[in-house]
């Protein structure tokens, strides 16, 4: 080839989509005697995505930042598809966020680089051979030429060619824009605006005049389930960003007041420029969205030669309103008084920390705009958190927690909010040390903070939903009383790990089945990690790591024999010789999978997805939501994780890793790894997601079954235990529309005089449920303290029953006020039942 094209500093070699270019190394034989140059002949139907490679081989020297010009193609007969039609995927498209973007491509000496092209053929054209020119360069060499001539048919494709897999008409999703938008999702309500109040679902948040918020209100319950509550404050006092000179002098501040941009029911933005008394700038922009989760981009910039002595962001919280924390190497549980922290990226997957009460908190994640998502589940050490230049500054940033005592009339009132009854304050500090800025320069703060709970807990779903974790026939699935399933993967209708679109056929013969017996059927799809089978799997090659994680090689054997020896080996099932890559994180797979969502929902039915681990973020997350609520209301998403609290996954707490994810979920499944032996606030913030509005079911070893009832949790059926008798408890009590009173609850109807055994009541008038859960290793004898009137019971003649329960508990029952003997480490579950009192006589004493 050399020596026949001596005039060429590159050649191109044209491939169909069906043959897909592999080798980046080497050119195959065909190459060698067909020769570079040569037009590339295609065929598509009407309506047809159609896709095809140009090979570009840098066979003399790199070639630097190439360069792509498409030419519309002309019709022999006067037709034309336009330029607009017509990408090169490695060069331009469409980001995970909707937005448009262009990559920089560089092909290094001897090697390969495929560029994949897709052109999209109106339904309307009429059949003819179109042609054009696809003209490749790069910096310093001559432009080359491929003449592209496809022959479009007179057949109409389906779906622009999308049920056919191997078509490779898929490509386009990679683009997509779908449900890319402020729309809302269900549950939630249009935001609100009222002067500098911005209001979601049970929160309201008041900017202050720097952009910040001054003050933030949650109106939930105290049970969570309702947004009707007394409204309740979270700061002690408005959050503020501190600069200092270097001779530690606070900066004066001064600008006009925020401005607000115009209010959409999914979205509220508002902006504010101050000046420091050094030639300091800042510039806040802020956006609100609908589930209560609010984006910060903080600048500073310096009109001239600046040195500081600290950027701080100073979070006053009233201790009340704080009393669990979670992150920052802290796992879930109370808060302590104080708290240090440091930034490690390099062993730590920590940048954020959740800090409130069970119907009132905040989450507060710091980064800048180089933030890159991580890799987590196992691969946090091949991709780490990138250290924020600004809060980070090169290891000497860090957060520390104090709680100081005050009097409540010196709590700080500057939100013009209602009096303050705060007894102490607790202040989370964030600290970025000394900074010297050039004339020019601009250092980003930024942060997000989620208002919590997102949303209100819908108790009867918990009771009414009931899984079945694995593909097994639905009858038996009715059988165990089961009436939900998660169809994972490595099976006959799911084969291929995160590609569920090759068995499709069978997959809906099973959707069917089950909808057929009244049972939904949700499927394993995730975007952690890539089957091997994937025939897109050679184009997303293509575009280096931009999808694929770097990383070793090794793995499976197919993947060493053709992957090469820079990719992050995955999951791998020998016996269907599956093996995945892993994922980069953020990318365009994710347009890829939500696509790919709807298009299962449309054509397979599905009901919804279960998620293993979260290698997306919240911007996806709201995507999948809306096309699932779109095309399927009522698909339910259950995300499972492991505890990720180790070596391996950057002592990350699984919770405050996912929380941006909660508004949009059911269901939690927090398994593998975690200690049901952990205190009983670890419980409520790691793993019962009530805080959040949510609530979950159990895992490791069949789980705790007493205890888990006190959250509301059962373990799951058939992979951590059998649930169907605590089913059938629920089901003869009726649990549908029963209030759920947790032992976190302040005036709970139910309460023990023994603080190693809770008590959490599930109730209706006249009816209630107690599941008592005994953290001590020791039998423990407690009396229970009863608001009968709360419960809508006449207390003479009251009992309290135990049903006899499989492998949980044997009958029992006891007078009220008489000691209740509770198993060591187990617990009990009660019945209270006697005369319903009359609407008047419901205002009685505890007894």
């Amino acid at each position: 080839l050399r020596q026949r094209y001596g005039w060429a500093e590159f050649f191109l070699f044209s491939e169909d989509r069906n043959r897909p270019i592999r080798m980046f190394d080497e050119v195959p034989q065909r190459w060698a005697v067909g020769g570079p140059f040569q037009a590339h002949q295609g065929s598509a139907d009407r309506g047809e995505y159609y896709t095809f490679q140009v090979g570009v081989w840098a066979h003399r020297a790199a070639l630097p930042r190439l360069s792509v010009e498409l030419d519309a193609l002309q019709g022999r007969k006067g037709g034309v598809i336009p330029r607009r039609a017509l990408t090169c995927f490695n060069i331009e498209g469409i980001d995970w966020a909707g937005q448009g973007f262009r990559k920089d491509v560089s092909v290094a000496a001897g090697r390969v680089q495929p560029l994949w092209f897709g052109v999209d053929v109106d339904s309307a054209l009429a059949p003819d051979v179109y042609e054009g020119d696809v003209t490749i360069s790069a910096e310093g060499v001559r432009p080359q030429k491929i003449r592209v001539a496809l022959t479009v048919g007179p057949a109409l494709a389906v779906n622009h060619g999308d049920d056919e897999p191997t078509r490779l008409t898929r490509l386009r999703w990679l683009n997509s824009q779908r449900a890319a938008n402020d729309e809302l999702v269900a549950p939630f309500t249009p935001m609100t605006r009222e002067g500098r109040w911005v209001g979601v679902l049970g929160r309201r948040l008041l900017v202050g005049p720097d952009g910040l918020p001054a003050q933030v209100t949650s109106t939930f319950t105290p049970s969570v389930t309702r947004v009707d509550g007394a409204p309740r404050e979270l700061l002690a006092a408005p959050m503020r960003l501190d600069v200092t000179a270097a001779d530690g002098t606070p900066l004066d501040w001064r600008g006009a007041a925020p401005a607000f941009g115009p209010r959409t029911d999914g979205a509220v933005t508002w902006q504010v420029q101050r000046e420091g008394g050094n030639g300091l700038v800042m510039d806040l922009r802020a956006r609100m969205e609908f589930d209560g989760t609010a984006e910060y981009q903080v600048s500073l910039r310096a009109r001239e030669a600046t040195s500081l002595g600290d950027v701080r962001l100073v979070l006053p919280l009233r201790a009340d309103a704080a009393r669990y924390m979670m992150g920052l190497g802290q796992p879930g549980g109370r808060r302590p008084a104080t708290f240090a922290w440091t930034w490690d990226v390099a062993r730590k997957n920590q940048d954020a920390v959740w800090l409130g009460d069970v119907n009132a908190g905040v989450q507060l994640t710091l980064k800048d705009e180089a933030y890159v998502r991580p890799l987590n589940t196992n691969f946090y050490l091949s991709k780490p958190l990138v250290l924020p230049r600004s809060w980070g500054n090169g290891g000497r940033g860090g957060c520390a927690l104090s709680t100081v005592p005050v009097e409540p009339t010196r709590v700080a009132r500057r939100s013009g909010a209602g009096p303050a009854t705060a007894d102490s304050v607790v202040t989370l500090t964030c600290f970025s040390g000394q900074h010297t800025l050039a004339a020019g320069e601009t250092l980003r703060f930024d942060l997000r903070l989620a208002l919590t709970p997102f949303k209100p807990i819908d108790t009867d779903a918990q009771w009414a939903t009931r899984y079945f974790h694995a593909f097994v026939p639905v009858d038996s699935i009715a059988r165990r009383g089961a009436n939900t399933v998660n169809v994972h993967h490595a099976n006959r209708v799911n084969p291929w790990i995160n590609y569920p679109f090759l068995e499709s056929a069978q997959m809906k013969a099973y959707v069917d089945s089950a909808h057929a017996r009244g049972i939904k059927a949700k499927i394993y799809y995730t975007v952690r990690e890539i089957t091997n089978h994937a025939p897109e799997l050679w184009a997303i090659r293509s575009l280096g790591d931009e999808v694929l994680a770097r990383g070793p090689g090794g793995g499976g054997a197919w993947l060493m024999e053709h992957g090469g020896d820079d990719y992050l080996s995955a999951w791998h099932v020998a016996g269907i010789r599956d093996a995945a890559l892993v994922t980069s994180g953020v990318s365009r797979w994710h347009n890829f999978y939500v696509e790919g969502l709807d298009w299962l929902v449309k054509h397979v039915g599905i009901d919804g997805l279960y998620i293993d681990d979260v290698a997306f973020d919240r911007t996806t997350m709201k995507r999948v939501r809306r096309v699932l609520d779109q095309g399927n209301r009522g698909a339910l998403i259950d995300l499972h994780s492991a505890n990720q609290f180790n070596v391996r996954d950057g002592f990350a707490s699984s919770a405050n890793l996912y929380l941006e994810h909660f508004p949009f979920i059911n269901r939690l499944w927090f398994g593998e790894y975690f200690d049901y032996n952990s205190k009983p606030d670890f419980w409520l913030v790691e793993l019962s997601g009530i805080p959040f509005g949510l609530m979950g079911e159990m895992l490791e070893k069949g789980g705790h079954p007493w205890r888990g009832l006190t959250f509301g949790m059962t373990n799951r059926m058939p992979w951590s235990g059998d649930p169907a008798p605590l089913w059938a408890v629920w089901d003869a009590f009726g649990m549908a529309g029963s209030q759920m009173s947790g032992w976190w609850t302040p005036g709970a109807p139910v309460v023990t005089d023994d603080t190693l055994v809770l008590a959490s009541t599930y109730h209706k008038p006249g009816r209630a449920l107690v599941a008592l859960g005994n953290w001590s290793s020791d039998p423990r004898s407690v009396r229970l303290r009863i608001d009968w009137a709360a419960l809508g019971i006449q207390p003479r003649g009251a009992r309290i029953v135990a049903p006899a329960v499989r492998d949980f508990q044997e009958a029992g029952q006891w007078p009220p006020g008489e000691p209740i003997t509770v198993p060591a480490a187990k617990g009990l579950l009660l019945e209270l039942t006697g005369t319903p009192l009359a609407p008047a006589g419901r205002n009685r004493r505890r007894q």
